[in-house]
């Protein structure tokens, strides 16, 4: 893909709202907040943060911090270009005293030789029951 313009990926989860996975402009792609619901089936690797009757439960926050990085690698790959040139990342935690170290865990397996500029904030829901939604910019 070369042209402007938005980018979906069959290979990432649906978007909870009126908005692609990615926008391309000139030589960047923004990527939508994305979290770590699965391609297909809108399955929760490591668990949701809460039940149905929305009573918290036991969720492991490696896997879902796995899943986001591997949903936002196949976006960027569809659109033409990969995690090493991502230079911004905003990262949202419903629960930073809990998950942060283990997020930070994941997060370093992936980005320690990439070094982009990173900020990481405590929010109190995601659109989903998930713990943990990264955004990015990355160069084409």
């Amino acid at each position: 893909m070369t042209s402007d313009g938005p980018v979906h990926s069959d290979n990432a989860p649906s978007a909870v709202g009126a908005y692609p996975h990615a926008h391309r402009v000139g030589n960047l792609i923004f990527v939508s907040g994305i979290g770590p619901r699965q391609a297909g089936s809108n399955e929760i690797p490591g668990g949701p943060i809460r039940d149905a009757a929305g009573n918290p439960t036991d969720y492991d926050i490696r896997a879902q911090t796995r899943a986001v990085i591997e949903n936002i690698k196949a976006i960027l790959e569809d659109a033409g270009s990969s995690l090493e040139n991502v230079v911004d990342c905003l990262s949202f935690l419903v629960d930073m005293d809990r998950d942060f170290a283990g997020y930070n865990e994941v997060y370093a397996e992936y980005f320690s030789d990439i070094q982009c500029a990173r900020t990481t904030v405590a929010i109190r829901a995601l659109p989903t029951p998930i713990a943990v939604e990264l955004k990015v910019v990355a160069r084409c």
